[in-house]
């Protein structure tokens, strides 16, 4: 994308319905947008879980109690409500005493369509951060009743519309979040939530102000 106008610095944004990670960070990121005069392209990704069959194969056993534990703590530090999802976003089945992801995925293939969508509408941050609050944020349930409709109302979305689209338009927008997973592999990283400004990444939730003094050095004004 071309990332600098004359006047609004731009930065694209890496992110997954999955990832904790990137729930924790969209507060954050909502506030960099409405104090600086700066543009985030949001550009949905799938989950490692999904985009790698061998994912859980080669992950330290230690690592998933230890992103428990991480997260609770920084959505406490962060005074953000947090529990893991209920269900989880990614179906999992456990062959062999391991977590298998099948192909087929009743939740996360249709929340990134949506995100995609919602991103090229421009409403992709006010999207992830109305529902990834709803996900991440303790309603159990969060794919029945009108959960999903009213948290996507909130950011100026009409699910049902959106989910007629994403039903007619899919080969498009699977391709879109493909070239979102390829741009961020060109951009030298793979994990979410990734920032990269002028090819520059900046991976996780506690590179934010990092970021933010990069921009500075790039110009980058208040609104």
């Amino acid at each position: 994308m071309r990332y600098r106008s004359a006047m609004t610095l731009a930065f694209d944004l890496f992110w997954s319905f999955r990832s904790p990670y990137s729930y924790l960070a969209t507060k954050r990121l909502v506030a960099i947008q409405e104090r600086y005069d700066v543009e985030i392209a949001v550009r949905p990704v799938y989950p490692l879980a999904v985009r790698s069959d061998d994912f859980f194969d080669r992950i330290n056993p230690l690592w998933p109690p230890y992103l428990m534990r991480d997260t609770v703590r920084i959505a406490e530090m962060e005074g953000l409500p947090y529990r893991w999802p209920q269900p989880d976003p990614v179906l999992q089945v456990q062959r062999d005493g391991r977590p298998v992801t099948p192909r087929e995925q009743p939740h996360i293939h249709r929340l990134t369509r949506l995100g995609q969508l919602a991103a090229e509408r421009a409403r992709g941050l006010p999207f992830l951060d109305e529902v990834s609050r709803l996900i991440f944020g303790g309603t159990a349930g969060w794919d029945q009743g009108d959960h999903l409709a009213l948290a996507a109302a909130r950011a100026g979305c009409d699910l049902a519309e959106m989910d007629r689209v994403i039903a007619s338009d899919a080969d498009r927008l699977e391709a879109a979040i493909q070239a979102n997973q390829d741009a961020l592999t060109a951009a030298g990283h793979w994990g979410v939530p990734t920032c990269v400004f002028e090819g520059e990444p900046f991976f996780g939730q506690d590179r934010l102000d990092h970021l933010v003094w990069r921009l500075e050095r790039n110009g980058l004004t208040t609104r």
